[in-house]
């Protein structure tokens, strides 16, 4: 099922994600360079979120070796950059859809200021998270999961009764038809099962598939404690 878009009415151009699309499809073609070099792997494991590695220099840190600061520092740039790389077409394309379909409203009620500070937000404490309930994951975690759960949770916050023109592929006939937003709660989580279909080659492996990457579902629930930090009315 493929979302096309919602009825709700929107009184500003989503500028923001108009930008964060592009930045995303702009690294996504470096990725696909980078793969065909050969060199991908290194900048995954340089940029994306290791938990072993962040929870070692923090515990470093606080056994008293200053020099090991300088690590968790480096390390938590990771929780940023690491949610503008994508491990796999799907994985992109089905973040990127999610974004438009859903986060134009929520950037139209928000503002531009607003709503960029509660999708980077959102992504960092994810990533948080995902170091928290798994410290020991040796490979890196990639891709905006956590920033879109925390989209869709907001949606659902706002807009509980929208209704969301739906693609469904039937063999070779697609039909289009209405669905309610809270819907794409649960399609949510089914999607996350597809992001491996065109995976780059990334030795060692990313986005392990147990409690670490599902702990991108914490997104759902921060975006609902963001949403209504951020919007008060």
């Amino acid at each position: 099922m493929i979302p096309l878009r919602d009825n709700i009415l929107n009184y500003r151009k989503p500028i923001v994600i108009y930008w964060l699309i592009g930045i995303n499809i702009a690294l996504f073609l470096w990725e696909l360079k980078l793969d065909v070099s050969g060199e991908l792997g290194n900048v995954v494991t340089s940029w994306g979120v290791i938990p072993s590695l962040f929870g070692a220099a923090v515990r470093d840190t606080l056994s008293g070796n200053p020099a090991a600061g300088l690590v968790v520092v480096v390390r938590s740039t990771s929780l940023l950059v690491g949610m503008f790389l994508h491990s796999s077409f799907s994985q992109i394309v089905g973040n990127l859809i999610f974004l438009w379909v859903f986060g134009k409203s929520v950037e139209s009620l928000l503002g531009h200021g607003k709503f960029l500070v509660f999708y980077l937000a959102s992504g960092i404490l994810t990533g948080l998270v995902q170091i928290l309930v798994e410290p020991s994951l040796t490979v890196p975690l990639i891709g905006a999961n956590g920033a879109i759960a925390s989209i869709l949770g907001a949606y659902i916050l706002l807009f509980p009764k929208a209704r969301i023109d739906t693609i469904i592929p039937i063999l070779i006939i697609f039909i289009t038809v209405e669905i309610p937003a809270s819907f794409y709660l649960f399609w949510w989580f089914v999607q996350q099962l597809f992001y491996g279909i065109g995976s780059l080659n990334i030795p060692g492996g990313v986005n392990h598939g147990g409690i670490g990457y599902w702990a991108h579902s914490a997104g759902i629930i921060i975006g609902v404690a963001l949403i209504r930090l951020l919007h008060r009315r």
